[in-house]
């Protein structure tokens, strides 16, 4: 008998420590609010904002800029293939074509036009998987076909190089947004991480903006400064965005959106897209970011995408464990962003591919209806979580299009120069 009452006690326990223990992965599956996140996502395009994979190419070890050897059929070294990106019900994404604003004074537009290069070569690869997309219609078009709708975004106004020419044609090339600066700031605008050398946008640099919206091209102005955003609002008549950022209040680091900011978006129509990157959306990995950097610094390693500077992030990591940044954290932003600017106006922008570490829970592109999942546990609405998905850049694309045909009625392609604005001295022939 109590041997039996024994066996029956030990059966409890275990049973309960069944109960409690987590979830497997199958389990997760059929989790309500995950499978919720899914059906929304077979009936809305999921649209991300920033994707760095280009740059990850042109780096690749052992084959750099091998469009051919980066096979996305495969299993990829980071953070996106076909496999993630249908298990993550992607339906449209923004390659960023980055070239490096720390390389020196020139070179800016050579590197530019290789990274729309390994972009369009990338795309033309598989015209089974991708196609590109120009315009709003595009991207829904290219969904009813089952093919990922491929915009290309411009990351940094020095591949310009102080020219409205480079700039058209850029575009002509498919760009349709660019991030007025990278990390350095330029001739005419001031970068987020950089110093101030002109409170805002010069003249030259709200010409920029002008022609960008007589373009169609959308301003994005995430890396820039406040004051580069807010003179930027003045001048466009096209809803801005940000391709990826985050919220300034929750996490206070100079390449997120300050609430000031976001309280405008909903006069000019424009779209923060969340970012997924761990130090814009954790005080607890910025703090260690920031640690790794002056030690980085001091170490003569702190030139981005060095590989020197690599090298140390290893070392460094070895002694000081990275603090984990949260799926959870993401949510917060987003509903920061959704709660200032409006539910209109907030999207996303991962930077997967861009970035080393990324958040428990978004490990890669297959991760995104668990954020979504997230948001319906926080009860957002079937409408909110379609904005989010993709109805608002949809919306600010169409905006901007519409704007640009208006524009090109009546304004020709400005033949402006930063000598003739901003008073500099005219360069030698």
């Amino acid at each position: 008998m109590s041997g039996g009452r024994i066996a029956g006690t030990a059966l409890l326990s275990l049973s309960l420590r069944l109960l409690l223990m987590p979830a497997p992965a199958a389990a997760q599956d059929s989790d309500a609010a995950l499978a919720h996140a899914r059906a929304l996502l077979r009936s809305t395009p999921l649209i991300d904002g920033h994707n760095d994979l280009p740059w990850e190419i042109r780096r690749a070890e052992g084959h750099p800029r091998d469009v051919a050897a980066y096979d996305l059929r495969a299993p990829a070294p980071k953070h996106t293939d076909f496999a993630r990106l249908r298990q993550g019900q992607v339906a449209a994404q923004f390659w960023s074509i980055y070239v490096d604003g720390e390389m020196g004074d020139s070179g800016y537009a050579r590197v530019q036009l290789e990274q729309f290069d390994i972009a369009r070569r990338m795309i033309a690869r598989y015209p089974d998987r991708l196609a590109l997309a120009l315009t709003a219609a595009d991207i829904e078009r290219d969904v009813k076909r089952g093919r990922l709708a491929s915009l290309l975004g411009m990351e940094g106004g020095h591949a310009i190089e102080n020219s409205l020419g480079a700039l058209r044609s850029y575009y002509a090339l498919g760009a349709r947004y660019m991030t007025l600066t990278h990390n350095v700031t330029l001739d005419w605008a001031d970068a987020a991480l950089d110093s101030a050398r002109h409170n805002g946008l010069t003249e030259f640099g709200r010409e920029v903006v002008r022609e960008m919206n007589r373009l169609g091209m959308l301003v994005d102005l995430s890396h820039v400064s406040p004051a580069v955003m807010s003179d930027a609002l003045d001048v466009a008549e096209a809803p801005v965005i940000f391709s990826h950022s985050a919220a300034r209040a929750l996490v206070d680091h100079p390449r997120n959106v300050p609430d000031s900011i976001l309280a405008r978006l909903a006069a000019n129509g424009g779209v923060v897209m969340v970012t997924f990157v761990p130090q814009f959306v954790s005080t607890e990995f910025k703090v260690w970011e920031e640690s790794f950097e002056a030690e980085s610094k001091a170490a003569g390693a702190a030139v981005p995408d060095s590989t020197a500077r690599r090298l140390h992030m290893k070392e460094w990591e070895a002694a000081h464990s990275a603090p984990p940044a949260t799926l959870a954290q993401v949510a917060d932003h987003i509903e920061h962003v959704r709660r200032v600017a409006g539910a209109e106006h907030v999207g996303l922008g991962s930077d997967f591919d861009g970035i080393d570490h990324v958040p428990v829970g978004l490990e890669d592109v297959s991760k995104f209806p668990g954020l979504f999942a997230e948001l319906i546990r926080r009860g957002w609405s079937d409408a909110d979580l379609k904005n989010l998905a993709g109805r608002n850049l949809l919306r600010a694309m169409r905006a901007a299009e519409k704007t640009a045909a208006r524009l090109q009625r009546g304004r020709e392609p400005s033949t402006r120069t930063i000598e003739e604005l901003d008073g500099r001295a005219a360069p030698m022939p």
